[in-house]
């Protein structure tokens, strides 16, 4: 899988760009801090995916209970 196609999502960084990225992380985080940040950062991305699922299910169950007008 190309690198370009993993980090899609950035737009048209390159390789240098991400690589100092990268490097401004580590200095201004530390290592020890980064697996922290990841893990905030996964509990947050799982929180959004959780609220919009419980969001979609409330209007699907919504859906289901309105019943056709009939004359």
């Amino acid at each position: 899988m190309a690198l370009t196609t993993i980090f899609a999502f950035l737009g048209n960084l390159g390789g240098p760009e991400i690589f100092l990225i990268v490097l401004f992380v580590l200095i201004f985080f530390g290592a020890k801090k980064i697996p922290e940040l990841a893990r905030g950062l996964g509990r947050g991305i799982r929180e959004f995916k959780d609220a919009t699922k419980e969001i979609k299910d409330e209007i699907e169950e919504s859906v289901k209970d309105d019943k056709p007008i009939t004359k």
